[in-house]
């Protein structure tokens, strides 16, 4: 419910509930006790308003849950409704002569704690209401008897409680069914917003793809497959840096690849492997990483260079070097480069 709409409402519920109050005013018959019975529609009036307005000035976080189903009413004014639906109808009965009590003077309260308790519904305190219903009651039974009870008001103020109450419902389930709506709408803007930057990373993938690969498989379409030395070299780094961009694209900037490029260049055969953990990683912890690892891979010539990524709480990437033994009777690999990548930024092992 919208603010406006909030307005209006409170705006008719102060307005009706001051028309029922003119009723009492409008005296065709001379009155008792007058103070008595200005001071039941007094009561009346200042408990009715405190329930209309009590809460509407919350602001910010709050205010959503205001409009949306009204805050409860606080225990010490469901007590003072509670006691106004006991207070105010005998008051106003035992204000006025025996003869006068059918007047609409005299049975305007079986209305207006009717339009009392139908306002306690929408401030969602159900069982106060009810309970202020059946003190109406009984007090109209009591001083006007059952049949003129039923017949001045009794039903009606049952009626509007159980239409209040409906109402109320409804509201609740269009705006849960709007919530809902809404958190489906966000989703779906989001899935849309990570399929687009998907696709604009796949375009720039595709294009460096060309841009490496291209030329080699141009010049490998013009001599049909018989490609000299050199040639066959450029090959051979074009399909390496085509499967690091495959493998694991998210380690990649400029200056990685340049490495990348130096180290297969140098005759080292070099594996790249994403197997996760750097999903949730910041710009700027995955640009600290980037940089660690083109460090690291500077100057490395091992036979084999494996780079891969970890989901390990600590450990972000890790790189090993492999080389020959140095004696030529051991067929043996050591390991000659050892290097890990932590999450946080601090130095790596």
């Amino acid at each position: 419910m919208n603010g406006r709409v909030h307005a209006g409402l409170t705006i008719v519920a102060v307005v009706f509930t001051g028309y029922l109050v003119v009723g009492g005013l409008v005296w065709t018959a001379p009155v008792t006790l007058p103070v008595v019975h200005l001071a039941a529609i007094g009561l009346y009036l200042a408990t009715t308003w405190l329930c209309i307005f009590w809460g509407s000035t919350r602001r910010g976080a709050e205010a959503d849950d205001v409009l949306h189903h009204g805050p409860a009413l606080p225990a010490w004014l469901c007590i003072l409704a509670l006691a106004t639906a006991v207070i105010v109808p005998s008051a106003t009965w035992y204000a006025v002569d025996i003869g006068a009590r059918l007047e609409p003077f005299a049975t305007w309260s079986l209305g207006g704690i009717g339009a009392l308790m139908a306002i306690v519904v929408v401030r969602r305190r159900v069982l106060v209401a009810w309970a202020g219903v059946a003190a109406l009651s009984v007090a109209a039974i009591a001083w006007i008897g059952v049949v003129d009870a039923l017949t001045f008001g009794v039903v009606g103020s049952v009626v509007w409680v159980v239409t209040a109450q409906l109402l109320t419902a409804l509201v609740d389930r269009a705006g849960n069914d709007t919530a809902e709506l809404t958190a489906i709408q966000r989703r779906s803007s989001e899935w849309l917003a990570s399929q687009g930057g998907r696709r604009r990373e796949r375009r720039v993938r595709v294009r460096h793809a060309l841009s490496v690969a291209g030329p080699v498989l141009i010049r490998t379409i013009e001599t049909g497959g018989r490609l000299s030395d050199d040639e066959r070299e450029q090959a051979r780094l074009a399909e390496g840096a085509l499967r690091d961009e495959l493998r694991g694209p998210r380690l990649l900037d400029e200056s990685v690849r340049a490495r990348l490029h130096e180290a297969r260049s140098r005759g080292s055969v070099v594996t790249v492997l994403d197997e996760g953990g750097l999903e949730g990683v910041g710009d700027a912890t995955l640009e600290r990483i980037r940089e660690d690892l083109a460090r690291a891979l500077e100057g490395a010539d091992s036979d084999r260079i494996y780079i891969r990524t970890s989901p390990h709480d600590r450990i972000a990437v890790t790189v090993v070097g492999r080389s020959r033994a140095t004696s030529e009777s051991d067929d043996d690999e050591v390991v000659d480069l050892w290097h890990e990548i932590s999450h946080a930024d601090d130095d790596a092992s």
